[in-house]
């Protein structure tokens, strides 16, 4: 018998960009969610806008460059033209995109919470089920760590955790490097109860 959580990862913030402003000494541009569009001889450039942190001059993040419109999906283009927020933030999280303008991205600018179900070791402990799952939910990939949602959502420490992975006691099933893993939007970790007793039992 499996019992699920959900644990789900709400982002504030898009990352800021890590470049020079030329017109002063600053180094950081935010995302301003508005795209800059510009037709020429038939083609259509597409920009998205960001603003220097401290003096809030412009530079223009490349999307699109030459495109023909017809190439360019009418939804996408109108959503270009609506200036949505949430097209902006694909963009903005895009580490291709980024690589693409030459510019990096500061995902530890990107502030976020953790909605989820208050569960503790204890509960764990003694809840009837064999198995606990906790599904991960997150809109964007911006390099946290599976560990930390892990140790935050259940309120242990570092050392809790890795006595647990060593017990076998928490696992993923793909079997990949929890401490290691940066998250994605699905990602799934199970707890083993009977592990975790015998982990405690003999402590």
């Amino acid at each position: 018998m499996r019992t699920e959580y959900i644990w789900e990862i709400k982002i504030k913030n898009t990352p800021t960009l890590k470049r020079k402003c030329s017109h002063c000494n600053c180094n950081r541009f935010y995302c301003s969610n508005k795209f800059r569009m510009n037709s020429q001889k038939k083609n259509i450039d597409v920009w998205l806008i960001y603003r220097c942190e401290e003096c809030d001059s412009t530079y223009n993040l490349t999307i699109l460059s030459r495109t023909k419109p017809e190439l360019i999906k009418k939804d996408l283009f109108l959503k270009f033209s609506e200036n949505d927020e949430s097209t902006a933030w694909q963009y903005a999280f895009s580490l291709e995109t980024g690589q693409k303008n030459n510019v990096e991205l500061d995902y530890s600018s990107v502030g976020y919470e953790i909605a989820h179900e208050l569960i503790s070791v204890n509960d764990i402990l003694e809840t009837d089920n064999e198995i606990i799952t906790f599904k991960v939910q997150t809109r964007f990939e911006f390099g946290l760590k599976l560990s930390s949602v892990v140790r935050l959502c259940l309120g242990i420490s570092a050392n809790q955790l890795n006595r647990m992975i060593e017990a076998e006691a928490i696992f993923t099933p793909e079997d990949y490097l929890l401490k290691k893993r940066k998250v994605k939007n699905g990602d799934i970790v199970l707890i083993d109860r009977k592990k975790l007793q015998s982990l405690y039992t003999n402590k």
